[in-house]
């Protein structure tokens, strides 16, 4: 038997269903409008998919590390490789879901630490709101930064941000410099890259007539975990995905205490091309 659970919010109808059956209660969709986010509770808490309407913008790749929406504690020196399984691929024990959904992963033995994830919809504002927590579960004093990392198809769309400063390192991938963003056209190399950059509180993703922004706090360059900046992209070899990540501030932890990160998600239909523009910078300002 299928059980819903359906909510309205004042200014617009959000739902947050449970689609699942009596022994399988892991995946939750929140609709904002006709966009559709999908959160797999059972798989590290993951954003498996986000649709305008019927058009998908998350990678549904079948590979490992290659598809959905994930979480991770920065600096990635602390855990190299691979990612850690409670963050990143165990089951999350959800804490609540009326009109929201907050999911808790287990304890990291390694790191010593949980993480949290708030999920809701604004839908006056349009937004899917993501509130990341880290918990210091350990008896020692840690320091941590939140690290969101999202996968999209690479299908010849456009990624561009606001960068303070340089990208870095240089010459791995050619940004143009346009419209008070930095633009990269998403391209084909038999190598894996990835840049960093001083951003400025938003990161962008447009392609086949869809404009997927990121929103989230605006660190200064002393503020990203050592080694890690605000704004990162990656590009896998080939032509296959592109992971578009975000970092909030490096934290010190007390026994007990947590910090928390938002990211705004938004997803809508633009008419302007995949191709730096003066009407897709304007269209990342009219999501405010």
């Amino acid at each position: 038997m299928m059980k819903r659970f359906i909510y309205a919010a004042l200014l617009a109808c959000v739902t947050l269903t449970a689609s699942a059956d009596e022994t399988d209660n892991s995946v939750f969709t929140l609709q904002n409008g006709d966009a559709v986010m999908t959160v797999d509770i059972s798989k590290g808490g993951k954003i498996l998919s986000l649709k305008y309407k019927e058009q998908e913008v998350i990678s549904q790749s079948r590979f490992p590390e290659s598809f959905g929406s994930t979480f991770w504690t920065s600096p990635q020196k602390e855990w190299n490789w691979p990612p850690v399984p409670e963050f990143d691929k165990q089951a999350y024990t959800v804490k609540q879901r009326d009109s929201r959904l907050v999911i808790t992963s287990p304890v990291s033995q390694r790191l010593g630490m949980s993480v949290g994830k708030d999920f809701s919809v604004d839908g006056k504002d349009g937004a899917f709101v993501i509130t990341y927590s880290v918990k210091n579960e350990g008896s020692e004093p840690r320091r941590v930064a939140p690290w969101e990392i999202t996968r999209v198809p690479n299908n010849n769309g456009v990624i561009f941000f606001a960068a303070a400063d340089s990208i870095w390192p240089a010459g791995l991938m050619t940004f143009e410099s346009a419209y008070g963003a930095a633009w990269y056209k998403t391209d084909e190399a038999p190598q894996n890259r990835k840049v960093n950059a001083d951003g400025r509180g938003w990161l962008a993703y447009c392609a086949d007539g869809l404009l997927l922004v990121k929103k989230f706090q605006d660190l200064k360059a002393d503020e990203p975990a050592p080694g890690e900046a605000e704004i990162q992209v990656y590009v896998n070899r080939g032509k296959t995905y592109i992971e578009l990540e975000s970092q909030g501030a490096y934290t010190l932890l007390q026994p007990g205490e947590n910090l928390t990160w938002t990211v705004r998600w938004y997803l809508k239909p633009v008419a302007a091309a995949a191709q730096p523009s003066a009407a897709l910078v304007k269209a990342v300002s009219g999501e405010r």
